[in-house]
């Protein structure tokens, strides 16, 4: 029988806090900003969840972790099982604890959170694995034994280490063919430092690799070899996992202008590149003193809270709808502010200013209001005449969204794409028009979420697994 004193109790207990550097201090350097939980903290969290019957907080998580399963082995003081409960279903814990939306997935559907705050899922992922990791946990996934069948996913985004991940699982030889010099696709390039940490994206790679996973750095698909010169090599079936990493511009007049770049090569810049470890690494990168950042999602926080760190002496978000259309998730927007990064709501630029050296020094605005709902559900914005208004700048970030890089689709004729340029699959499998080849994430969805681009490598793994088990 349930013991109604205990859920009682369970209800009252208050959500643990996550200790954070404080705004003051980790606006000037690029240490991770959330610091993690105790291991008292971890099971006092791990303590307020009600195991309920009916999971719907699993039904938010698109890869279906075990969520209320891990819980209970961390309330238990079992960490050893939490991780391993973890690895059943998501090859990267350490990074969706840190990342994930989990406000609006698994963390959106708790019922604790129906009368108060809900469970920390997040957090505790996060705990479970640094854990794991920190205590040099030698527990691994189990191997096992090669069913002789090859498969080669492209890219090392998020989407292709969950493919790789799953059907390394499953018995297949799996080998990972990476454009850049370093594996983790938009987890290195795109996120930074005081987000996800890349010893932490190293550390989830090199795990794979423990499993069997082989890696190929440079490897540009599409130009160094092609998808069919893949099957000519021996594979049995190919994922591409490539993201949507083409930058995207406003098209406003003076965007040429020095100073104005994407929020793509800023980042990769900064991340990938090492930009931020400066003098250590002399990456190039231009370091505004008043900056503006176009655009309200993650892409445009990291990117602002990257100039700040970067010596920024004024750093503004400029977005062109009001706060409740700020794609952006609830924690990231929160730090920004606290890190002094300002909002221009309902504004938006319509022309960049320059000097007769074509630097920019400027850009003009105009402010906005909501109208209509548009096409995506959120409401338009109408320009409002006579508001226009000047905003002095050195340095311009555009992070309005990316689209289809058409390095490798181009060369893939039998791989339809869409109107955009983004690769047609079937949102169930991942199945693309070319028999034998899967895709999934950015490239076939546009840009998402790191959790998002796994869950439809889950599946795409699922089917892959089916297709050469049984035919397609």
């Amino acid at each position: 029988m349930p013991n109604n004193k205990t859920d009682k109790k369970k209800k009252k207990k208050l959500r643990q806090p996550m200790p954070e550097q404080k705004p003051e201090i980790r606006k000037h350097n690029f240490e991770e900003v959330p610091l993690g939980y105790s291991l008292e903290a971890a099971q006092e969290e791990a303590s307020r969840c009600l195991q309920c019957k009916k999971p719907s907080c699993v039904a938010g998580c698109p890869v279906n972790v075990d969520i209320p399963g891990f819980i209970k082995l961390i309330s238990d003081g079992d960490f050893s099982g939490a991780i391993k409960n973890l690895w059943g279903k998501n090859s990267l814990p350490a990074v969706c604890g840190r990342v994930c939306p989990q406000e609006i997935q698994c963390e959106g559907l708790c019922i604790v959170g129906k009368k108060g705050e809900p469970v920390a899922i997040g957090n505790l992922e996060r705990f479970c694995a640094d854990y794991a990791r920190e205590h040099d946990s030698s527990e691994m996934p189990p191997i096992v034994k090669s069913n002789g069948k090859r498969v080669a996913v492209v890219g090392s985004g998020p989407s292709g280490l969950t493919v790789a991940g799953d059907l390394i699982q499953k018995g297949y030889q799996v080998s990972i063919l990476e454009a850049f010099h370093k594996p983790g696709g938009v987890l290195v390039y795109g996120i930074p430092e005081f987000r996800l940490p890349k010893a932490i994206v190293a550390k989830e790679v090199n795990m794979l690799e423990k499993q069997g996973v082989k890696l190929e750095c440079n490897q540009v698909v599409g130009r160094s070899v092609s998808v069919d010169e893949l099957f000519e090599d021996g594979y049995d079936a190919v994922y591409i996992g490539v993201g949507a990493g083409l930058p995207r511009f406003l098209g406003v007049p003076g965007e040429n202008l020095i100073g104005i770049l994407s929020a793509n090569e800023y980042l990769t810049r900064a991340n990938l590149m090492k930009a931020y470890k400066y003098p250590e690494v002399d990456t190039p990168i231009p370091i505004g003193k008043d900056v503006v950042v176009l655009g309200a999602g993650n892409v445009a926080m990291d990117s602002a809270r990257t100039a700040m760190r970067l010596g920024a002496k004024r750093v503004r978000i400029v977005y062109r709808r009001s706060r409740q259309e700020m794609p952006a998730r609830t924690a990231e927007i929160h730090h920004a502010e606290e890190e002094g990064i300002e909002f221009f709501l309902l504004t938006n630029p319509v022309r960049y200013l320059g000097n007769e050296k074509g630097k920019l020094t400027g850009m003009e605005c105009l402010k906005m209001e909501l109208g209509e709902p548009d096409e995506s559900g959120r409401r338009r914005p109408v320009p409002i005449k006579g508001t226009e208004f000047l905003m002095d700048t050195d340095l311009a970030i555009v992070a309005v969204g990316s689209g289809a890089n058409p390095l490798l689709t181009e060369s893939t004729e039998k791989v339809k794409l869409n109107k955009w340029g983004y690769i047609q699959a079937d949102p169930e499998t991942g199945k693309t028009t070319q028999k034998g080849v899967w895709a999934g994430g950015d490239i076939v969805t546009g840009a998402a979420t790191v959790i998002l681009a796994m869950g439809a490598g889950r599946k795409a793994a699922d089917s892959i697994h089916d297709y050469l088990s049984w035919g397609w």
